[in-house]
């Protein structure tokens, strides 16, 4: 297996070695390469966990671009919904391939998916060698719910089959797209399964209004009346939650995602709410939403739009910490997301960062990786102990790019 040496971590010239299980064998200043061993050298590139894309919807790169000056509802009803109609496996595996190309240059390994063919979305990420969370979409508005329970059932069991980098999830939209029945019938399938959920959740004010007008309650006791406010849930977004709400969510264990640049463009009205969050106890991760919403997935470049919306929203520069910001991106903040520490027995998942990049050759590591950086400063990916991006190079990118034009082209893209 991978032997890295000369590797920098917190300042520290170290070595890795990865196991063939694809995790970490060992780690430290000892660690040198043996005869016959497959050598990286980093030439003193600087050691990183890589980060966790909380949210997304990878596929939608083939819809990057389309509709962009609309708001939410209109952006879904009129442009994504009709095209999505026409989605094939084939459309979703190469959107996805595009996807898990851009993320890995930008050094994300792991992300939490919610779209349709998920089978395709599974094999694209298998494919890719990332790590994925995935969930078929479930709306049932207009529909038997019994059709649909049955339908998240089978797709949830088809998922967990896949096994290896794939982990298998239930993914109702939203609570105004899942009926009252349906959700409450994943909160039971959840728990029997010990399934994670993911939900968009307080994304709008209308949503926050709709709920309390239908339900006499806001949306997170809402889920919570239901039985789906757990530690096995996700809300992606959070924008319009209160702080009655925030104690609830983190009293149950529960994680918000946030997704900034999605909000900021879809102009949601306000943003996520950190300093009330970590004062609750919440646990808090960072997610990029589709590319037909963000348009990019680069997480780093969200990393910083995260931290200045937060010190910006709050008028206080000490809003957020540089050390939290990263760990929020890295996953390590919410332990649902799956992050991987740089530890012997972790999975063998990393980065190795350009240290002459000019946004990370002068000033404090983390702070320039909050600040200065962007997808640029990403040299190497590892992931399970095999190389993904050496030198910024992706093998595949050629061929991944035409197909997912293709693809977006036969569907009117």
């Amino acid at each position: 297996m991978l032997v890295v040496t000369d590797a920098s971590l917190d300042g520290e010239q170290v070595g890795l070695r990865c196991a063939e299980d694809g995790t970490i064998a060992a780690l430290g200043p000892d660690v040198v390469a043996e005869p016959g061993e497959e050598t990286l050298d980093a030439a003193g590139a600087i050691l990183v966990p890589p980060l966790v894309n909380g949210h997304t919807h990878a596929a939608m790169t083939l819809f990057r671009g389309s509709g962009g000056d609309l708001p939410l509802m209109p952006w879904l009803e009129e442009r994504i919904w009709p095209v999505e109609a026409k989605l094939e496996p084939e459309d979703v595996y190469w959107g996805t391939r595009l996807a898990c190309l851009e993320m890995i240059r930008s050094g994300t390994t792991r992300f939490w998916d919610m779209y349709w063919h998920p089978e395709a979305t599974a094999q694209a990420v298998t494919d890719a060698g990332a790590r994925a969370t995935i969930g078929a979409p479930m709306f049932d508005k207009g529909r038997d719910p019994r059709g649909t329970q049955e339908e998240a059932r089978e797709s949830l069991e088809i998922l967990a089959a896949t096994g290896g980098p794939v982990t298998a999830a239930l993914a109702p939209h939203s609570i105004y797209m899942v009926s009252e029945e349906s959700l409450r019938f994943l909160a039971e399938l959840s728990a029997e399964s010990g399934a994670p959920v993911q939900i968009h959740l307080s994304e709008t004010k209308p949503e926050v209004d709709d709920c309390i007008g239908e339900h006499g309650r806001r949306p997170a006791a809402y889920l919570d009346d239901l039985g789906l406010l757990t530690e096995r849930t996700l809300l992606a977004h959070g924008v319009w939650l209160d702080d009655e709400e925030l104690d609830l969510i983190a009293a149950r264990g529960a994680t918000i995602v946030s997704n900034p640049a999605a909000n900021m463009k879809l102009a949601v009205g306000k943003v996520f709410d950190w300093p009330s969050a970590r004062a609750a106890g919440v646990q808090v991760g960072l997610g990029t939403d589709g590319a037909g919403s963000n348009d990019s997935l680069d997480l780093l470049a969200d990393l910083k739009l995260f931290a200045l919306a937060q010190r910006h929203a709050a008028a206080d520069a000490t809003a957020i910490a540089v050390d939290d910001a990263w760990a929020i991106a890295t996953g390590a903040k919410a332990p649902l997301l799956g992050s991987t520490p740089l530890a012997v027995g972790e999975p063998a998942d990393f980065l190795l960062l350009d240290p002459a990049a000019p946004e990370l050759a002068i000033g404090e590591p983390t702070a320039d990786l909050v600040y200065a950086a962007d997808r640029t400063a990403v040299d190497t990916v590892v992931v399970a102990g095999k190389v993904l991006m050496r030198g910024g190079v992706q093998p595949e990118r050629d061929e991944i790019v035409a197909k997912a034009r293709e693809r977006a082209t036969r569907l009117g893209l």
